[in-house]
This record gives structure tokens, C-alpha cells and sequence, in this order.
């Protein structure tokens, strides 16, 4: 007989290869509850496993047809990152870092909600759902992320509509806060455009 490859002995072993493409909506079709996953034309009642951790992301249970293991495995489901304020901060950072994902949120800022908090700056796969709670209430009392940007807008807005020096500014694209443009000044400029006989 001939040798078993590598993808039928991961069959055997109640491995169920996906593609990448794949592997969002056969996680979502399993954890809801789907009794079996259509792959390659053939559906297939093998299920997929998910790494055990005190952390298993904001309310995600192990449902019907997930097996939750110890080890982290290659190609199994695990969850990477944590919901803070509609953004996704990363796991295994401490929370002090992880918190400057989120816009609006920065080293100073992090420091002092840890400290209202009073929660250990631990990494976020090691907090408990009801930390995570205390964490984003915290941080939702914060003008961040889609709200501080629509403030930026609409404060920059303002001055160009006012017609004020600044507002002048921002609609040429040039530097607001009194900076030289004769050099410099690229990164509001853009790229150097060569002009045909410009020096005298």
C-alpha cells in the first residue's frame, strides 16, 4: 500500500484541513451550532478545535462541535485579540500597550486608566471577562476613536469655512503652524514635482 500523505493522516486524526479563505466561516458555522461544514463540494461533520484560554475573547463560548486543547497547535482556531472600544488590541501585549491601539488612547492616557481601574498590567489573554468589563467602561468615558475623529473633522471644518489664516492653510495643503516651506514641509507638500527652469 502506499504511504499515507500528511493531509490524510490529519483526517484521521479529527483534523479538518480548510483553506484560510475558509476558516472565518467555518469557525462562525460551527460555534453557532451548524451540524457539519461544506468543504470541497463534500460535507463534513469533523470538527474544529480551539485553543483553551482563561481569555476566549469578548463572550466567545466553545459551542456545539468545538473541541477546546490545551497547546496552541499550527492551523488551529485561536482567539488573537480582545474588543476594546469597537477595536480589536492585541492579546498578548501588557494592557498599558495594548490600550494605545485604540485612537484617542495614548501612553499617559493607558497609564491612568490601569491606575483608576486598579487592575494589574498583566497581558490581555491573561484578564478575566469581568476585568475586560471594568476596562472597557473605563475606557468608554474617553473621546476616542470615531467620535475623535469626527471632532478633528469638523473643527478643521470650521476654520476652512471661516476663511481664518489656518483654514487657508489646510485647503492648500500646506503647513498650519508657522513652519518654513521654502525647504522641508514635505510631508503636507507630498513629493517633490519637478518644475522645467525654475532656477535663475
Amino acid at each position: 500500500p502506499r504511504p499515507q500523505t500528511t493531509h490524510q493522516r490529519r483526517r484521521e486524526q479529527g483534523f479538518l484541513h480548510v483553506p484560510t479563505k475558509m476558516l472565518c466561516v467555518a469557525a462562525s458555522s460551527v460555534i453557532a451550532g451548524a451540524p457539519a461544514i461544506k468543504v470541497g463540494g463534500a460535507r463534513r461533520a469533523a470538527p474544529i478545535k480551539a485553543k483553551a484560554s482563561v481569555f476566549m475573547g469578548q463572550g466567545l463560548k466553545a459551542g456545539k462541535g468545538v473541541q477546546v486543547h490545551g497547546p496552541a497547535q499550527r492551523g488551529l482556531l485561536q482567539v488573537r485579540a480582545a474588543r476594546v472600544a469597537g477595536v480589536e488590541i492585541p492579546n498578548n501585549k501588557r494592557a498599558e500597550t495594548a490600550l494605545t491601539y485604540v485612537f484617542g488612547i495614548g501612553n499617559t492616557t493607558a497609564k491612568k486608566i490601569i491606575t483608576i481601574t486598579g487592575l494589574e498590567n498583566k497581558r490581555v489573554r491573561e484578564f478575566q471577562e469581568e476585568e475586560l468589563t471594568v476596562l472597557r467602561e473605563e475606557v468608554d468615558k474617553y473621546l476616542i476613536e470615531g467620535d475623535l475623529r469626527r471632532f478633528n473633522m469638523m473643527n478643521i471644518k470650521r476654520l476652512k469655512e471661516i476663511q481664518c489664516y489656518r483654514g487657508k492653510r489646510h485647503i492648500a495643503g500646506l503647513p498650519v503652524r508657522g513652519q518654513r516651506t521654502k525647504t522641508n514641509a514635505r510631508t503636507r507638500k507630498g513629493k517633490i514635482k519637478t518644475v522645467a527652469g525654475k532656477k535663475k
